[in-house]
């Protein structure tokens, strides 16, 4: 196993180093004449923007000082998503740069002007047969045969060679040789070079690729400070009452609080959940990202949360890194109900929580037996739970209606690609025999505060009764 997770490593290490070498070429080397200034400018910008990524990787994990998090976490896990689509923009360039140079190149040869030469007549040929070689000499109305006109032939005592030799070229001597047209200055490619036309064209894939990545994260940046939409979605459920018909869950996951999400973050949050008017709300996890001594003032707007049936907490894998007892007690100060492996029944129908799977680690894992085992079956049961993974148990425990996170939507496309194949359900709503599951994207970010084809949403569940 260890060699197995070495040789993993060293894999990792490797296409990370190829590809932070990659982006270092097109973007610095390629583009200057040769060494200088702008390429050591690139190591120090590369390098520098890894160590900071792995900085505030390590203080966040290691507990530092939450002022040097907060120092460490801005630039490092920005970098974190701009290398991504930096390296993505590079590879991108690769297709684009052998037709941007092919065109330039066809284009220069169809406007290369033509030189036209000189017709010369032989060094032994006679006046008359100088000029009736060339085309003026013969009108195209008169026949071949007819002779010249006496008038156009020089006299007798002009010297033949006048006519049959070129004028001189210029003498080195000459100061003032006639100069060659300069070609058109806003026309790229004629006045470039070969070598010349390539580094233009290194140029201008490098300012794409770079104007593309930093577009890219700073729309995605934009889009997580501005705070989460709310998302509707209906869910019928067979066993629910028709008096249950048309119940509002307030869905909300993955916010994240922590270095960079603060106060201001969950105050958005909360005003947002308590817009919809919810009958309850459903916190599924992955709260915060530290201690409560750094981030309790960060989480004290959650008191603020209003439903008619209250708000409810599950725990996710952060908070067991987070420190899992200490969150689950600050949010049932705050006025939320935490359910660890527990049910509680409301007027129509169950509801029920279990553990994050990461809790095992802590003897304190899911335990759907004790949250599910003695229920009444005829009621609709509705489960949170952190991870999409444990809709498995939830189908075997006859749920109807499952409430999960954890996975973001993917967050920074393309990790959409990896993450729907470590979960059953990337985001929305599927069903598993008579299970339903829905995923949401969650409202936060953890890492980069930035997503990119996964916004961050809290959804709105409206439960539909079968029986209305």
């Amino acid at each position: 196993m260890v060699i197995v997770f070495a040789l993993v490593a060293l894999l990792v290490l490797s296409a990370l180093v190829a590809g932070n070498w990659l982006v270092w070429r097109r973007l610095f080397r390629d583009t200057t004449r040769g060494p200088g200034f702008v390429r050591r400018a690139g190591v120090v910008v590369i390098a520098g923007g890894w160590v900071l990524t792995v900085g505030a990787l390590v203080a966040e994990r290691g507990g530092a000082p939450f002022r040097l998090q907060q120092i460490l976490a801005w630039p490092g896990f920005l970098w974190l998503a701009l290398s991504i689509y930096l390296l993505l923009g590079v590879l991108a360039g690769e297709l684009v740069r052998p037709l941007l140079r092919r065109w330039l190149e066809r284009r220069a040869r169809a406007e290369e002007p033509v030189e036209e030469q000189p017709v010369l007549a032989p060094a032994g040929a006679t006046a008359v047969t100088a000029l009736a070689s060339t085309p003026a000499a013969t009108p195209a109305t008169t026949p071949a045969t007819q002779p010249a006109d006496p008038q156009m032939l020089p006299p007798a005592s002009a010297p033949t060679s006048a006519l049959t030799t070129a004028p001189p070229p210029p003498s080195a001597s000459d100061p003032t040789p006639t100069p060659a047209p300069d070609p058109d200055p806003a026309d790229p490619s004629r006045s470039l070079a070969a070598p010349t036309r390539r580094l233009f064209v290194s140029r201008v894939v490098a300012g794409a690729a770079a104007a593309a990545a930093v577009g890219t994260v700073g729309y995605g940046t934009y889009g997580v400070l501005r705070g989460p939409k709310v998302k509707r979605v209906t869910v019928p459920l067979a066993k629910l009452p028709r008096a249950a018909h048309g119940y509002r869950i307030a869905v909300v996951s993955d916010i994240h609080l922590g270095p960079v999400l603060g106060r201001g973050f969950a105050q958005k949050v909360v005003d947002t959940i308590n817009g919809t008017q919810p009958d309850l709300i459903a916190v599924v996890g992955d709260l915060v990202d530290g201690s409560v001594k750094d981030l309790g003032p960060a989480a004290a707007p959650l008191a603020q949360l209003r439903a008619r049936h209250g708000a409810f907490f599950v725990t996710g894998n952060h908070e067991y890194f987070s420190g899992a007892e200490q969150w689950v007690d600050e949010v049932r100060r705050l006025g939320l109900r935490p359910l660890e492996n527990a049910r509680t029944e409301l007027p129509h129908f169950d509801l029920a929580g279990v553990n994050d799977v990461a809790g095992e680690s802590e003897g304190q894992g899911p335990d759907f037996a004790k949250a599910l085992g003695d229920r009444d079956r005829a009621r609709a049961c509705v489960l949170l739970a952190h991870q999409p993974v444990q809709i498995h148990d939830a189908v075997d425990h006859g749920v109807d209606l499952q409430l999960s996170g954890h996975t973001h939507g993917g967050q920074l496309w393309p990790g959409n690609l990896v993450a729907d194949l470590a979960n059953p359900t990337l985001a929305g709503l599927e069903r598993y025999g008579d299970t339903q599951l829905y995923v949401s994207r969650g409202a936060g970010a953890w890492g980069p505060p930035t997503r990119v084809g996964a916004p961050s949403d809290i959804t709105v569940i409206e439960l539909a009764s079968r029986q209305a």
